[in-house]
């Protein structure tokens, strides 16, 4: 098929934008489909690119009414869809196509449907659609490659576990540079789908590694089955963005304090929020947290719940108030920062393992954005700010934070210290608002915070 051809399939209808839970994206409309149309969601500047540039993120999403629209579990496609939205979000830049009459891999819903009722007596995907007469995988991707075309997307990284799927786009004009999977686990439901798939449709295999080690490296993996599947999930999307990471964490009660009034904060939230926290730690390069904190609890900020290495320690402590017997300071568990102010006095002999580190401070102490570029001057991308709640609380008033860990216990303080408190809105409707997750850990519940979204919007 030649290039002329391949541009004259579908052509662009209407523009519009779509507000969505991970940014808005500019939609755009084609024809094609015998008269369904298709749709693209772009993000950023997708035309043009050299080989000095990144290619833009791509997925081809083929249509599927029960997964992406009714929740389905016997495939994985709603969860495909919502990783590569938020993929493409992370990234600031690049196109979801939504094919339309792709239904089944082209077999048409009701077709689809009949195919399921084979399955339930235990054919695969595969001899379902053999034995009603239809080929193994009916999809077409002329209009797909022409709606790239279109948006100037010629050369991409295709977001995809099958490669006949980069095959055929590469063989309709499109440069795939690269095609990377999502991060979807698994799930018992559709474990006997996704299998075929990999036997006898050439997708990707699940490579038989550790997924708690293989994200501690930096990597994340393709799939995960079990407990390694709620890990994958997670937390890898954090270990998905790459060297620079911003995120924070803070355990309070349900009224909204993470100590009682003395101070005594041992402990708000349950073990498996702490496990949590340490899972944070070991994902980041750096640790971040008050005097107060230091003074209030004596913490030691390592990594000691879960496998995994210890960040650097940066305690902030513009007037050096935080005691010389503090664990922080005397225990080489770790390497630590302790930031004070120009001026400020400290111990002589400090231990081999504590660098006094000298920043510029105000009234208020340190600005978040001079503490978080020192750290990237010291090659400390990730980080995690842990506390207290005035700490935790400028950073994200800065517009500084990535990700917001807040987990929530079931009890009642009353009062005491606060946790996250900040100048808000004089209207409810101005309310900082951002896509959330949220998950169970024992009794409390955690709810994560995409504050990159907020930014992108």
């Amino acid at each position: 098929m030649t290039d002329a051809e391949v541009t004259t399939l579908t052509s662009r209808a209407v523009v519009t934008s779509l507000p969505t839970e991970h940014g808005t994206f500019r939609m755009l409309g084609y024809d094609g489909a015998g008269g369904l149309g298709h749709v693209a969601l772009v993000l950023g500047d997708v035309a043009g690119g050299t080989l000095d540039e990144p290619a833009p993120l791509v997925r081809v999403h083929s249509e599927c009414l029960t997964g992406d629209a009714l929740g389905s579990r016997r495939c994985d496609c709603g969860e495909q869809l919502d990783a590569a939205l938020r993929e493409i979000s992370r990234e600031g830049r690049g196109v979801l196509v939504y094919m339309r009459g792709h239904e089944g891999r082209g077999i048409g819903l009701l077709a689809k449907l009949h195919a399921y009722a084979l399955q339930d007596s235990g054919v695969d995907t595969v001899d379902a659609n053999l034995r009603l007469g239809y080929p193994a995988d009916a999809r077409d991707y002329a209009d797909a490659a022409a709606i790239l075309r279109d948006l100037g997307a010629s050369r991409i990284r295709l977001l995809s576990s099958n490669p006949d799927k980069a095959e055929r786009l590469t063989e309709l004009g499109i440069e795939v540079v690269a095609r990377q999977s999502l991060p979807v686990a698994d799930r018992p439901e559709n474990a006997f789908y996704l299998t075929t798939k990999r036997l006898r449709m050439r997708h990707d295999t699940v490579p038989a590694t550790d997924t708690w080690t293989e994200l501690t490296a930096g990597r994340v993996p393709a799939r995960a089955a079990g407990t390694d599947a709620v890990l994958l999930d997670r937390y890898g999307p954090l270990v998905a963005t790459g060297a620079r990471l911003t995120i924070a964490q803070l355990g309070q009660s349900a009224d909204g304090f993470i100590a009682a009034r003395t101070g005594d904060a041992e402990f708000v939230t349950g073990p498996e929020d702490r496990e949590h926290l340490h899972r944070l730690r070991a994902l980041v390069d750096a640790v971040v947290v008050g005097a107060a904190t230091v003074v209030a609890d004596d913490p030691r900020l390592t990594v000691r719940d879960v496998p995994g290495r210890s960040p650097v320690r940066v305690v902030l402590d513009p007037r050096g108030r935080i005691p010389a017997d503090s664990r922080l300071l005397r225990e080489a568990d770790a390497p630590t920062l302790w930031c004070v102010a120009e001026g400020t006095a400290v111990p002589t002999g400090l231990a081999a393992h504590v660098e006094a580190v000298r920043l510029m401070a105000g009234p208020d102490g340190f600005e978040p954005a001079e503490v978080l570029a020192e750290m990237h001057r010291r090659g400390l991308g990730r980080v995690l700010v842990e506390g207290g709640g005035r700490t935790v609380s400028a950073f994200l008033a800065g517009g500084l934070l990535d990700r917001l860990f807040l987990t929530t216990a079931p009890v009642l303080i009353g009062d005491g210290v606060p946790g996250i408190r900040f100048t808000g809105s004089d209207r409810l409707a101005d309310a900082l608002s951002a896509p959330v997750r949220r998950f169970l850990l024992g009794p409390d519940i955690c709810t994560e915070f995409d504050l990159t979204a907020v930014r992108a919007a």
